[in-house]
């Protein structure tokens, strides 16, 4: 008889796994998941209570006979994928694959890939979870409602090819909302006056003035500003008020998904979908040694801050062994979670303190290294003790005017000695600013050495960084920690952002579906229905409430919007946007149309006037056309037909063009856009000594080409990554991301399949 099979998602877990194993299970990989809605259809039979139609993913069904052969007469199955929503959804398509008369299934939840939790866990298996399937499966519908029933009508009203989604869009339109906030904004004047004093001994201190008598002084101008520091210059300065005192500064609780992103982008300059991508690798196993692959962290996708007595236990021990007894508190610290936090998982944590960052240093890559030292830090300093500052603050008294000055020091580093984080950065930064204060005693006179009036004005709120925006995410219930990378991806990917500086901003595509969605259909853009509906899904895998229920609640609201948008929406390739500017021509309003090479100005009064013009936008979003250039002949030959170049303006910026066209249309930019930059991968086509470069289409969409096209025209929507192929031996993979299978590696050889899903 066959050994019992056990099912994992991932070929790397496979090689984990069998360390543990042995050779008394027979192990196989779904590679990602097996079954899925068809791509070309929505898929949902919504008459027969939003029944779904799967349908095997093309090019897995070597992959299924793979299994049945693992499979073979076994009666136990195993099914292994991660202990999340998806990983269960891969599960339960396996299950339907492989079911036999006489087998039986168990669900496997594999935490951490160590030797302990893999025995326990096989040792002691679930049965499959259907509530937990029941929510992925909702979220999977509601995604494909929304997603196959509004795009083809961005298509109609606007242009072939956009998107839109039932969580994207709501982040398209957190980061246009900021954008027109900034727009809105109007900057206010202040003043603040600082005196530069110092007593019998040295170092001279600064102190800020806040009060007049027992009010907040606002000082609004220069000549406010001048006259306090005439009436101030006259006063004596009098030590009024000191207090000094001990606060403690508490630990950091150990990573979940959100926070790992957010300090992993600010500290390590990691994107989001990055950060996971090398979590996951940590999490599945690295070899510490020929065959000894080990899963270092324990699951990377939980909003828990949960810990296990026995981590907790064992970071003491390390603190007392490396740090000494005073670093170490008496008992483990843990800490509470949020409320409505789903508590499967622990934090993330190493899956062994003792598997130092020194210890794995010749194991891992310089990235994998880099974010297995943040997890290990983090998760060490949260069982320390806390940091003791030393703060003194005083009081100065002026007249009627009262200035203050602090300072402050380490009195004990605790967990500070280890680590700290972005924001514990910043506040030491700003102490050790204040660490030098003179002995000063209560009624001491200060001698005033200058008054220093200075000129301010207030900020706009600022735009979105990527580790900002995971945290709006996350604050206002937008996804959940398996979805935040996946996200940000595909708001970039469909062109309606740009990560410029590393701060996003909404281009004009981005603003013209956002506000043509949010005029019809208000729910789906609304944040806080966006995050009812994830709390929902939430209580279906809870089992507090049935998927149909909530679907056919959601469908019955949204049908009719969907089917009044399909008579209403604003049709921007035909009428377009209104802009309240008028023709110069014909004095007729002009209005935003979209067209095959993008946004532009037309004259509502086509076709008696063709008045028309590229445009953009000024710093409070007002719209400036783009008078067009003139042309010039320049000496650049052309290298096709040996004529002249000329110049000429098109949505990139000034470009080079053949005098001889139509008969040659050979063209070369000359903006900073044109070229691309380099990614560091070689071409892969057969005997090309180019590089790939990253491009923007027509339509504003990043691709990436070869950069001597037209000579090797090779290119790819998808990112390409300098790894080989482990199933066909291609020179490249490539980074795909998707709503089902989140961020993952993949072949694209024709006839190969292989992905590396996470």
């Amino acid at each position: 008889m066959t050994k019992p099979l056990v099912v994992v998602e991932s070929p790397t877990k496979v090689r984990t796994l069998k360390k543990y194993l042995g050779q008394s299970y027979n192990l196989a990989a779904t590679v990602g998941h097996i079954k899925d809605l068809p791509p070309k259809e929505m898929g949902i039979d919504v008459a027969d209570g939003f029944k779904p139609k799967y349908k095997t993913i093309p090019g897995k069904q070597k992959i299924i006979k793979t299994l049945k052969q693992a499979a073979g007469d076994a009666t136990e199955i195993y099914l292994a994928p991660d202990p999340d929503r998806e990983g269960e959804a891969i599960a339960w398509h396996a299950a339907e694959v492989l079911k036999k008369s006489g087998r039986k299934f168990h669900r496997v939840l594999f935490h951490e890939l160590t030797k302990k939790a893999i025995e326990e866990a096989v040792a002691s298996p679930e049965s499959l979870n259907r509530n937990k399937y029941a929510a992925q499966q909702a979220r999977r519908i509601l995604d494909r409602l929304v997603g196959y029933q509004i795009s083809p009508l961005l298509w109609r009203k606007v242009k072939g090819g956009l998107s839109a989604g039932r969580v994207q869009s709501v982040a398209l339109r957190i980061i246009c909302d900021r954008e027109r906030a900034i727009h809105a904004f109007e900057p206010e004047e202040y003043w603040s006056i600082t005196a530069d004093l110092e007593s019998d001994s040295p170092p001279a201190f600064a102190a800020k003035l806040v009060k007049k008598k027992d009010e907040k002084i606002k000082i609004p101008n220069e000549k406010t500003a001048s006259k306090i520091v005439a009436e101030v210059s006259k006063e004596k300065f009098i030590v009024e008020k000191i207090q000094k005192k001990t606060t403690k500064r508490n630990p950091q609780p150990p990573f979940i998904t959100s926070k790992l992103q957010q300090e992993s982008i600010r500290k390590l300059r990691f994107s989001a979908k990055k950060t996971m991508m090398i979590a996951q690798q940590l999490y599945e196993g690295i070899e510490l040694g020929p065959g000894e692959p080990v899963g270092l962290i324990t699951y990377m996708r939980t909003d828990s801050t949960r810990i296990s007595r026995e981590a907790a236990t064992e970071a003491l021990q390390l603190i007392r062994d490396r740090f000494g007894e005073n670093y170490a508190p008496d008992k483990p610290r843990f800490f509470k979670n949020k409320k409505k936090v789903q508590d499967a998982h622990e934090a993330i944590r190493p899956t062994s303190v003792f598997n130092t960052p020194e210890m794995v240093t010749p194991y891992l890559s310089k990235e994998q290294l880099a974010l297995y030292r943040l997890i290990w830090q983090r998760f060490v300093a949260s069982q320390m003790q806390p940091a003791l500052i030393s703060q003194v603050s005083v009081s100065i008294k002026a007249g009627d005017y009262i200035f203050t000055a602090s300072g402050s020091s380490v009195k004990f580093p605790g967990f500070m000695a280890l680590y700290l984080s972005v924001d514990d950065e910043i506040q030491t930064e700003k102490e050790k600013k204040m660490e030098t204060f003179p002995v000063l005693s209560e009624g001491m006179i200060l001698k005033l050495i200058k008054l220093e009036p200075k000129q301010h004005f207030t900020q706009p709120p600022p735009r979105f960084s990527e580790a900002s925006l995971v945290k709006e995410l996350e604050e206002n219930g937008i996804g959940r920690p398996s979805t935040y990378a996946t996200i940000l991806s595909t708001i970039r990917e469909k062109g309606y952002v740009e990560l410029a500086n590393g701060y996003f901003k909404p281009n004009e595509l981005g603003f013209i579906v956002n506000d043509l969605l949010v005029e019809n259909f208000p729910d789906i853009m609304n944040v806080e229905f966006t995050a009812k509906m994830e709390n929902n899904l939430d209580q279906v895998e809870s089992a507090e409430i049935d998927a149909r229920e909530i679907l056919s609640r959601f469908y019955d609201t949204f049908k009719v919007k969907l089917d009044a948008a399909a008579q209403k929406m604003l049709s921007v390739k035909g009428v377009g946007l209104p802009t309240g500017l008028h023709c110069p021509e014909c004095k007729k309003e002009l209005h935003i149309k979209v067209g095959k090479n993008g946004h532009f100005l037309a004259c509502s009064g086509y076709p008696d006037c063709n008045y028309s013009r590229d445009y953009n936008r000024d710093e409070k979003g007002n719209i400036q056309p783009i008078e067009p250039t003139i042309e010039k002949l320049t000496d650049t030959v052309c290298e096709k037909c040996g004529k002249p170049m000329i110049t000429k303006h098109g949505r990139f910026g000034e470009f080079l063009a053949c005098s001889g066209y139509p008969d040659c249309n050979n063209t070369r930019s000359l903006s900073a856009k044109g070229p691309g930059k380099s990614i560091g991968v070689m071409c892969p086509a057969k005997g090309c000594s180019g590089e790939i470069i990253e491009k923007r289409s027509k339509r504003g969409k990043i691709f990436y080409g070869c950069s001597r096209f037209p000579d090797c025209n090779y290119a790819t929507w998808y990112k390409p990554v300098n790894k080989e192929c482990p199933v066909c031996g291609a020179k490249i993979l490539v980074e795909k991301t998707s709503k089902k299978e989140g961020t993952h590696l993949a072949c694209l050889s024709e006839g190969c399949g292989f992905k590396d899903v996470h």
